[in-house]
């Protein structure tokens, strides 16, 4: 008995040994780690070359992936890791929005992973470190994605390498500039481009957005017949376009936004795959050809603000997946009825701006899905039928500029789901109807620029709770308190602009606005800041220009920690300018105090890091010398302190600064020099207008400096065009932006004759140089023929002498010369009549002789052009020349230019000289009325 119950034990031992035995080799041949070792340290290190730092993703959903790893368990296992499960090489790395910061040192160990075939490292900050050349060694990788990684510098060509490449996505990795501008990080050469394309046979998306590439795109593109995707949003792409690209048999979705310079017209088109086609901001021109009718897939053709013209040809109405169209600012003309009333898949329609003439509208009314419509352009009266009737999703309404002559539109008040209202520019009358308030879902409403009339409660608008935007400026309304303040604390109301609204003070609901972030207030009669307004911390933009202020600014302005632009221009605010306001806060970038009686000093200190753009102190009683402190404004385009009384040497020293264009020190007491320091340079490298006129300046011309000024040399539209036009807003609430525009108003003198630029940012081309009414003497540098963009050139009334280099007839883009008032002896050159855009030439009162140059330029001059130099002859002095046959020229006068640079033929002359009219009538109020209206009537 006992022997059986040994037995029946060791049976059951042997049976449980070994089926534990069988269960620990199992468990131990399941657990084995699959990942290599050397793969597995590899990736550590990787690893341990970063730190988690939650802003280092954008993405609300970004979460440390790496924090799974550690050398205790398989690497196959870790997250973002998978291992081919034959070979057990890790295959495939995906880190996106993983919370890593650090620098990708050139040698990471993620190089040794020879055999990745997807590598996605997007949405993680490297801290401005370059895209390491050893990535040339991943030649086994299909997927590459290193988007907002914060890469920095060119493109390595080793990434030509990668041969297997299916899909590469750099695209981006940039910094938004203070004001709101993109700065794109990345670099990519033409020849590493071409070589990608070329050895990269089976490309199927390439995704290069906000990647400078600066050339043109290879013609081998139209041979990768797999590609799918193409994206060069803002890459400063120029050149004709390849067209072969539109013919790409499998291209589904193409973006060529924002590269003006980038040519190129639709080809006539088969049936193709294409689902979104952008164009945007570029320069493709021409008519939408037929066939466009025959991309049945399209979602979206947005091609706005480009050189299209013609009709918009019916067959668009075939587009039957069409939700979204954009044709805005370009110069369709015709009637799109037939072409758009079929598109009842529509959600948003833009079709402002264009020369459309809109028999009947009414057809929109079948597009009952639309949610966003702008139908600039379009006349639309009261009586116009309710063709609106149907549009019950309507959330966006853009009708500015769109000739309304009558009342508000009682069909508007239909559109009970609208979220944007814009009625703005246009000829509205009458009073706003009470009905107008049962738009309750309304967040941004614009009347602006009408003729509306009568007074307002502004409690009206505290029934409309979703309200963010409100501008009711220049119209003839009033505007009440309101009998209850304190009801509009509960407002969302965050941008409030009642420009030219009648008002005589800031009104105390403003006070009770909680949320506001942006105050426009100009062209009104308000005469005193309340101490109040300096304590709303939420407050970004503040603009009460052209009004009857008075009184000094209170230096509690300087609470206002999160201001970005301060316009306070026109008024009679008088005292010191608080020494705190280039320092206060960190986000200021318009600085505006033009116009009014202020005296001392210019405030002193301005923050290292600041982000100021502009200051325009200009027309005050402003005393003492500029103050170094603005080298600290690395950011700053406009620098204007004109008519005041600042007595100092000329500022050399903010020629350091890299981005400054306009540098306005006129009619001060500026002395001494114009030159730099010894052993110190001053380049200006982007300076576009220069006015040191009605100084104190002595001494010689400033040859040396003038060859630095490079953007006086360039023609590269590119290299003149202003950063800053638009102030970018961030709501603090929202996290949204809202702009502001900044015009750079800027004014010129020529011989008496004041020129006024409005919006200096869209003649970005005007490159000028006014130095007149000074002491500089000596004789004009030649090397001024050099300065190939100038457009003006005033150096009048100084005591210079010599002739006139033979070298100004270098300067093709002059529209305006004075050297009136000076000692020059000489002929005036004949080389100057090559001047075909000369509209304006002075040479009065200097001794001049010999004969005045005939040609029809400059037979436009009148005698005072030439007056007051007793040794001249010619029709316009009425003083015939003794030589009947005209003025010679030889090389050998003057400053022995080729005889070839002069030879041009008379067609290409004359159609110069009608140019140089119609580019002068840009300029200003400088030319005669009889001038003006001829060009009026011809064009």
């Amino acid at each position: 008995m006992v022997f059986v119950w040994s037995l029946v034990l060791l049976l059951q031992f042997l049976f449980l040994y070994s089926l534990l035995s069988f269960t620990f080799t199992t468990s131990f041949s399941l657990t084995h780690p699959k990942c290599r070792q050397y793969e597995s340290h590899a990736l550590l290190q990787f690893k341990e070359g970063f730190i988690i730092n939650n802003f280092a993703s954008t993405n609300p959903l970004s979460y440390p992936k790496t924090a799974s790893w550690n050398a205790n368990t398989d690497c196959c296992s870790w997250e973002g890791i998978i291992c081919d499960e034959h070979t057990d090489h890790v295959i495939h790395i995906n880190l996106r929005s993983s919370q890593l910061y650090g620098t990708m040192d050139a040698n990471t160990t993620l190089f040794r992973l020879v055999h990745l075939q997807n590598l996605d490292l997007s949405d993680n900050d490297f801290n401005y470190s370059q895209i390491p050349h050893r990535i040339g060694e991943l030649t086994q990788l299909r997927y590459l994605n290193l988007s907002h990684t914060t890469f920095f510098g060119e493109i390595p060509p080793q990434l030509s390498y990668l041969s297997k490449l299916l899909s590469l996505d750099l695209g981006y990795n940039l910094r938004t500039s203070p004001g709101g501008f993109a700065v794109n990080f990345l670099q990519l050469k033409f020849s590493t481009l071409k070589s990608i394309i070329h050895n990269s046979t089976k490309l199927e998306s390439l995704l290069l957005d906000y990647v400078t590439i600066s050339s043109t795109l290879p013609d081998t593109l139209t041979n990768r017949t797999s590609l799918q995707a193409l994206s060069v949003y803002n890459s400063e792409l120029y050149g004709e376009f390849p067209v072969g690209v539109f013919h790409l048999p499998n291209l589904k979705y193409l973006d060529l936004r924002n590269n003006q310079n980038l040519n190129g017209k639709l080809p006539e088109f088969q049936s193709s795959s294409l689902i979104m086609l952008q164009l945007g901001e570029t320069g493709f021109y021409g008519t939408l050809p037929i066939s466009i009718g025959n991309l049945s897939s399209l979602n979206m053709l947005s091609i706005p603000r480009c050189h299209f013209s013609g009709n918009v040809p019916s067959s668009l109405g075939n587009l039957a997946q069409l939700k979204h169209i954009s044709l805005q600012y370009n110069k369709f003309w015709g009637d799109p009825y037939a072409s758009l009333a079929n598109l009842t898949k529509l959600r948003n329609m833009y079709v402002g701006y264009n020369e459309f003439t809109f028999e009947t509208i009414s057809w929109i009314s079948k597009l009952s899905s639309i949610i966003g419509l702008d139908i600039s352009l379009i006349d639309i009266g009261s009586d116009s039928p309710l063709f609106f009737a149907n549009l019950t999703q309507l959330q966006y309404l853009g009708a500015e500029n769109s000739n309304l002559r009558s009342k508000i539109p009682s069909w508007i008040m239909n559109l009970t789901n609208l979220a944007d209202l814009n009625l703005g520019h246009n000829s509205l009358h009458g009073e706003i109807p009470n009905s107008f308030f049962r738009l309750e879902k309304l967040e941004s409403l614009s009347l602006s620029n009408n003729v509306l009339h009568g007074k307002l409660e502004f409690e009206w608008f505290l029934k409309l709770k979703e309200l963010l935007y409100l501008d009711l400026s220049f119209n003839k309304l009033s505007i009440s308190n309101g009998k209850n303040s304190s009801n509009v604390t509960g407002s969302r109301i965050r941008v409030l602009i009642l420009a030219s609204c009648n008002l005589v003070e800031i009104p105390t609901f403003v006070r009770d606005l909680g949320d506001l972030e942006g105050l426009m207030l100009s062209n009104n009669s308000i005469t005193l800041l309340p101490n109040w307004l300096w304590r709303k911390p939420s407050l970004q933009s503040v603009t009460i220009s052209h009004s009857l202020l008075t009184g000094e600014i209170n230096s509690s302005i300087c609470n206002l920690k999160s201001l970005v632009r301060l316009d306070l221009s026109f008024n009679n605010l008088s005292g010191d300018v608080p020494s705190c306001i280039g320092n206060f806060s960190r986000y200021l970038q318009v600085l505006m105090l033009k116009g009014n009686k202020f005296s001392g000093p210019i405030p002193q200190r301005y923050a290292m890091g600041n982000t100021l753009h502009m200051i325009d102190f200009s027309n005050n009683n402003l005393q003492g010398k500029l103050p170094r402190g603005l080298e600290n404004c690395r950011y700053l385009e406009y620098f204007d302190i004109s008519h005041n009384k600042i007595n100092d040497s000329f500022p050399f020293w903010l020629g350091d600064l890299p981005e400054l264009k306009v540098l306005a020190l006129s009619e001060n007491q500026f002395h001494g020099d114009i030159r730099c320091s010894e052993n110190m340079t001053c380049t200006f490298p982007k300076l576009h207008i220069i006015d040191l006129s009605h100084n104190e300046f002595s001494g010689s011309f400033p040859s040396e400096m003038i060859q630095s000024w490079k953007a006086m040399k360039t023609s590269n539209t590119s290299d003149l065009q202003y950063k800053q036009g638009f102030a970018y807003l961030r709501s603090r609430l929202s996290g949204e932006y809202w702009t502001v525009y900044n015009s750079y108003s800027f004014t010129l003198s020529n011989k008496g004759q004041v020129m006024v630029y409005e919006k200096l940012q869209e003649f970005y081309s005007m490159i000028a140089i006014d130095i007149s009414s000074n002491k500089i003497s000596g004789e004009i540098p030649k090397v001024i023929g050099d300065l190939k963009g100038l457009v003006l050139l005033n150096l009048s009334n100084n005591i210079l002498i010599g002739s006139i280099p033979n070298s100004l007839a270098k300067l093709s883009n002059l529209e305006a010369l004075d050297l009136s008032l000076n000692s020059l002896s000489g002929k005036i050159p004949q080389q100057l009549t090559q001047l075909t855009f000369l509209e304006f030439f002075n040479v009065s009162f200097n001794n001049l002789t010999g004969p005045i140059p005939q040609n029809k330029q400059f037979s436009t001059f009148q005698g005072d052009s030439f007056e007051g130099n007793k040794g001249l002859c010619g029709e316009q002095l009425l003083k015939k020349c003794l030589d009947h046959e005209g003025p010679s020229f030889s090389p050998s006068d003057g400053d022995h230019e080729s005889d070839s640079f002069f030879e041009i033929e008379w067609k290409i002359s004359l159609i110069g000289y009608i140019g140089g009219l119609v580019a002068g009538v840009a300029l200003g109020s400088i030319f005669s009325p009889r001038v003006i209206g001829w060009l009026k009537r011809i064009f």
